[in-house]
């Protein structure tokens, strides 16, 4: 075989975040062995917690070797190397384990499986600096967190721009913690989706306005989402902790999608993990947020009785349905400042 192989977008940010340590205790992409006790056990091999495969797949008729070197190409030019330590096959049982099924209307296992099962495990090797000029990097969030004198940090995962849901988590997370840092998904996402630009959009109008200054931080996190649900949540904390933050916030179905998870199949499955390993990252499992027509506020079932009777939803989805059709969503959903900042940023959803 060619030593040369191709990748794509989404491959390329995996190595340039294995390179900055976003994704330890990567070091490449994963073995035989890493990805069985990653699918069977939540682990590596060498025992520590990881929920998320993190693979390089190649073409069927591939057929590396243990210590050869794969150059890794992108557009065309060799940005990266490969050592070969083994290759393997992934199965639909192992997807199923991954996203609890094997719909192809869930958008993680339809990308799964245009992708090839043949993968190949080694360390990687960037080669082109310039690929990490910009990249979110452990060392500078770290030292950005330290300068503002922030000793908790409360991490904040989105792939939408902030709702008064949101609000609500982010608002604890500040009561808890010295600072708060929101982390928008600015990677690959399903069509329909908010753009990056909407996102991006709403928190600086947020930030700008609405927040205590000098307690929120923001920067994108470039990496693909999965949908995979309750082993993303997890993944997403491991992503913070890496990053400097001591605390992280998982609510109601986290990286989930079309009802393919429970509400709180995410709180579960971190709850138990951080109970039988240390995950080096305190979790905030906290409850659904709603506007309840009695209370009159943003509440959770936590704190108000009224959930089956005067329950009004406020999520991501339901923003997108009244942009997307033309609707001014009401301010118990959406604050007006933040409506107007979305309009105003060009183009709102993935194409």
């Amino acid at each position: 075989m060619t030593d040369f192989i191709e990748i794509d977008e989404e491959t390329l940010q995996d190595i340039i975040n294995i390179e900055t340590g976003l994704l330890y205790p990567l070091q490449g992409f994963m073995n035989e062995a890493d990805f069985r006790g990653v699918v069977d056990t939540y682990q590596l091999s060498d025992g520590q917690v990881f929920t998320i495969p993190v693979t390089l797949d190649i073409p069927e008729d591939s057929s590396p070797v243990h210590g050869q070197t794969l150059h890794l190409s992108f557009h065309g030019k060799h940005v990266a190397d490969l050592e070969v330590e083994d290759t393997y096959r992934v199965s639909d049982a192992d997807l199923e384990k991954v996203f609890c099924t094997l719909d192809m209307a869930h958008p993680g296992v339809r990308k799964e499986k245009e992708r090839s099962p043949l993968r190949v495990g080694g360390k990687t090797t960037l080669l082109e600096g310039k690929l990490l000029e910009g990249a979110l990097k452990p060392e500078n969030t770290k030292k950005i967190f330290a300068d503002r004198g922030w000793k908790t940090v409360a991490g904040f995962q989105t792939r939408n721009p902030v709702h008064k849901a949101h609000e609500h988590l982010q608002r604890i997370g500040l009561e808890v913690c010295d600072g708060l840092f929101i982390n928008p998904i600015i990677g690959w996402k399903k069509k329909g989706d908010f753009t990056q630009e909407a996102v991006v959009a709403a928190y600086e109008k947020m930030t700008e306005e609405f927040y205590p200054k000098n307690s929120v931080y923001m920067e994108g996190l470039k990496t693909q989402m999965r949908y995979a649900g309750p082993r993303e949540a997890v993944f997403h904390a491991i992503i913070r902790r890496n990053l400097g933050c001591t605390h992280f916030i998982i609510g109601r179905d986290h990286a989930g999608v079309g009802g393919f998870y429970g509400a709180y199949d995410a709180h579960a499955l971190a709850g138990k993990l951080a109970e039988e390993h240390d995950l080096g990252i305190q979790l905030l499992l906290l409850h659904e947020p709603y506007y309840c027509k009695k209370c009159g506020m943003v509440v959770s079932e936590k704190n108000c009785s009224h959930y089956e009777t005067d329950r009004v939803e406020i999520s991501g989805t339901i923003i997108r349905k009244y942009i997307g059709e033309g609707s001014i969503p009401d301010e118990i959903m959406l604050r007006k400042e933040i409506f107007d900042a979305i309009l105003n940023c060009g183009q709102i959803f993935i194409e």
